[in-house]
């Protein structure tokens, strides 16, 4: 699986029930989370205690509780944040967004919204990154670009204007960022990480 199947990393949600046994899990319920490849792609199976059998880990597993989803929230407009923007940029399975929704996976990380389970490196050489949500366990799987220190800064100017308003998600390209003007009452450039820190974790891991 290669990057001409961009669209097949996104956001898969937890079973209600038991992919083998289809027991309905129960809230708080610890359960076993794992991806396995089918047709080409990445498919989560959610598993109970019973039917888990470490000796079958797929391509990758992790332990999990089960919450019970919220109910759905009354239309409203709100203000765009980190989590809804990932949603709409992921939903686009536009390649350029690549680096902008890896910089949004680590912003949610580090606000504890996001845990990494784990990492997997295909074949042509991509490395790709699973994170799941702590209150929906939904699975998130973003391909890191690899992004340099010279990089970032044009990542996240790209990021805050998103977030702020100032720069649509859409398909054709974005003039260059550095000579854009963002006004006063856009969102400050949020603190990522220190500079050794990210070169250290994500650079080089």
């Amino acid at each position: 699986m290669g990057r001409e199947n961009i669209d097949n990393w996104r956001v898969q949600k937890c079973a209600k029930k038991c992919t083998r046994c289809d027991k309905p899990f129960a809230d708080k319920e610890k359960l076993f989370s794992k991806l396995v490849a089918e047709a080409g792609e990445y498919a989560r199976q959610d598993l109970c205690k019973a039917c888990w059998n470490k000796n079958d880990p797929g391509l990758s597993s992790w332990k999990t509780t089960f919450i019970v989803p919220p109910p759905p929230q009354e239309d409203a407009v709100k203000k765009e944040n980190a989590e809804s923007l990932l949603r709409r940029l992921i939903a686009t399975e536009n390649e350029d967004d690549l680096s902008a929704i890896f910089i949004l996976t680590v912003m949610l990380e580090r606000k504890k919204i996001l845990v990494e389970r784990d990492v997997q490196h295909t074949e042509d050489g991509l490395k790709i990154r699973i994170y799941e949500h702590k209150k929906t366990n939904e699975s998130f799987m973003v391909i890191d670009p690899g992004l340099k220190l010279d990089e970032l800064e044009e990542v996240q100017e790209k990021v805050v204007a998103l977030l702020s308003g100032h720069l649509p998600a859409t398909d054709e390209p974005a003039p260059p960022l550095k000579n854009a003007r963002i006004g006063r009452a856009a969102a400050r450039r949020p603190k990522l990480w220190k500079r050794r820190v990210y070169s250290c974790r994500y650079c080089y891991r």
